[in-house]
């Protein structure tokens, strides 16, 4: 049998049914209390209902095409991850703007139809391409989420980071199931690297967009957006020494190598060190 799947035998992609209550959180300024951190995350937030239903059709629409039964069952185990993720995000997109009087039509409705305009212009081979991109940024952002220096940016309220370091976590485990369909499905095609390469600059300007938009909302309701100091902390916050953008630079730059893969970053020791701290009793 063919392989085709390239993810570690010892890193299963595990179907976790979580349910997280963060009402009272979602009602302030979550993160370090500060207004740019907060609004940062919750507008990454906002993208990802719709984004992983994209994601999940994206690669359904080639699970036929696969062959090796391990590819075949970590496809299966992200549509469940992708799904609990979405429903989470859901929950929490409609609770932040209840809480904190966001439009959720407006938010969400832009996204909708970016994602209808793009799914009426790209094969179903580019928007693989995209979904591909797009699990390498949540894959290297959530290094950020479960490494040592995670708090180095202010203090994240514990139902806030349980969510972030759950998703993170199984972002993580699943990192190349898109990556490898992908692979399969484009093997000896002479556009496949070029496609792979050029898709990842498109989906960081679109996803950077959307973010930058919510936030520019989200900031104008809570009556922030004119406030120098919050926006050079921000600033501060994704570009510093530490910055959460700055820090995961490195590992962006490798999508662009030839014979890249995601587990050539080998994230195992982070998703132990998550895994053990569920079985803590703290």
């Amino acid at each position: 049998m063919k392989q085709e799947s390239y993810t570690p035998a010892e890193v299963a992609i595990q179907l976790r049914n979580r349910k997280h209550e963060l009402t009272e959180s979602l009602g302030r300024d979550w993160y370090d209390n500060h207004p740019f951190k907060t609004a940062w995350f919750n507008a990454m937030s906002i993208t990802f209902p719709l984004g992983e239903q994209s994601f999940i059709d994206s690669v359904r629409r080639y699970a036929d095409k696969i062959t090796d039964p391990k590819l075949q069952r970590e496809i299966r185990h992200f549509c469940g991850q992708e799904g609990v993720h979405r429903r989470e995000h859901e929950h929490y997109n409609k609770t932040l703007c209840k809480e904190r009087g966001y439009s959720l039509d407006y938010l969400e409705g832009r996204i909708a139809r970016k994602i209808k305009e793009s799914d009426a212009k790209l094969s179903s081979i580019q928007r693989l391409a995209v979904t591909a991109a797009l699990e390498h940024i949540t894959a290297i952002l959530a290094e950020r989420m479960l490494g040592e220096d995670v708090d180095v940016n202010g203090v994240i309220e514990p139902p806030m980071k349980e969510l972030w370091s759950w998703h993170a976590a199984e972002e993580m485990e699943h990192k190349a199931v898109a990556f490898d369909v992908y692979r399969t499905v484009t093997k000896n095609k002479p556009y496949s690297e070029k496609m792979r390469k050029s898709t990842l600059r498109l989906a960081t300007f679109f996803l950077i967009q959307d973010i930058v938009v919510g936030m520019i909302h989200m900031l104008r309701r809570d009556k922030k957006m004119w406030n120098l100091r919050v926006w050079i902390e921000g600033m501060q916050f994704l570009l510093g020494r530490q910055g959460f953008i700055r820090l995961s630079w490195p590992a962006y730059k490798d999508y662009f190598k030839d014979d890249f893969h995601p587990w050539q970053r080998d994230t195992r020791p982070l998703l132990e060190n998550w895994e053990a701290g569920q079985l803590s009793p703290d």
